[in-house]
């Protein structure tokens, strides 16, 4: 396959996952405001317009890079990630918990909503196939930001859990975890783990 007839399906699949990534990152800065941290506000970052959530690197670069030296297979990337102030917060321990699942159960929320509207279109239509692959983004979005590995969201609801001591211990692992996240995708944790993952997920949500 060139990379020709791989640009648009990339331009697709982008799209979709701008939307996914907003969504994610909105409800992030919507739940900390909510519970006493108005930095996302303040800083522009508390809205639905994909521009305040796009970072050139993570969000433009490494996706097209990806998806285009896969031929497809594969694409990864990152919203910019919305300011948190803990300090803020009513109680941070807890208040981190919610302000990190958040974001991935928005994307379920949004899948969810995606599936119900499914169902009033035929099964092979240019819709139905955007509003499917919208599903699966999202639900993928939430399932792989639940991974326990820094900085992904399920880190820091595993830091909410943890005991003080623990806690810090984990946070200390941050800034490797770029590192632990690209070796976890290296080592196929993607077909091993997530997409059986993701296929419950979508089963559990009633698409069929």
């Amino acid at each position: 396959m060139n990379i020709t007839s791989l640009v648009p399906a990339f331009l697709i699949s982008f799209g979709l996952l701008i939307i996914a990534m907003t969504v994610h990152e909105f409800a992030h800065g919507l739940v900390a405001y909510k519970l006493g941290d108005p930095t996302a506000r303040l800083s522009g970052r508390l809205t639905l317009n994909p521009l305040a959530h796009i970072d050139l690197f993570w969000t433009l670069f490494l996706p097209l890079v990806l998806y285009l030296s896969t031929a497809g297979q594969f694409v990864f990337g990152a919203a910019k990630p919305v300011p948190v102030n803990y300090w803020a917060l009513k109680n941070p321990k807890r208040d981190i918990i919610w302000i990190s699942l958040a974001g991935p159960l928005a994307n379920l929320a949004l899948a969810f909503i995606t599936i119900q509207v499914l169902k009033f279109f035929p099964q092979r239509s240019i819709v139905t196939y955007l509003l499917f692959n919208l599903m699966t983004i999202n639900v993928v979005l939430a399932v792989f930001n639940l991974i326990p590995i820094p900085p992904l969201d399920g880190s820091k609801v595993l830091m909410g859990l943890l005991p003080e001591s623990l806690s810090r211990q984990y946070a200390f692992l941050e800034r490797y975890g770029f590192i632990f996240l690209f070796v976890f995708i290296w080592l196929g944790a993607f077909d091993r783990i997530l997409w059986p993952l993701v296929a419950i997920v979508i089963r559990t949500l009633g698409a069929t």
